[in-house]
């Protein structure tokens, strides 16, 4: 937040926010910040590269492979 109202940091285009939609009060008030609410991804190829993903995945481990994109909780 400092280095974007500094002008240290161009700018900064947030889809998603840490704790849904409480976002913070400075990152609101500043005119180079674009926020915007997890919708990134809300096209129609991105949905279907997700569901492409989800088949992939459950193949992968019904054929007793670990899954690409499989998280460990230790990773989160």
């Amino acid at each position: 937040t400092r280095m974007l109202a500094a002008g240290e940091l161009a700018g900064a285009g947030l889809d998603v926010y840490e704790h849904g939609t409480d976002v913070n009060a400075d990152l609101r008030r500043l005119a180079n910040v674009v926020l915007l609410p997890h919708m990134g991804s809300a096209t129609i190829e991105g949905r279907m590269e997700m569901g492409e993903k989800v088949i992939i995945n459950i193949k992968t481990f019904a054929d007793g492979h670990r899954p690409p994109d499989q998280v460990f909780p230790a990773m989160l």
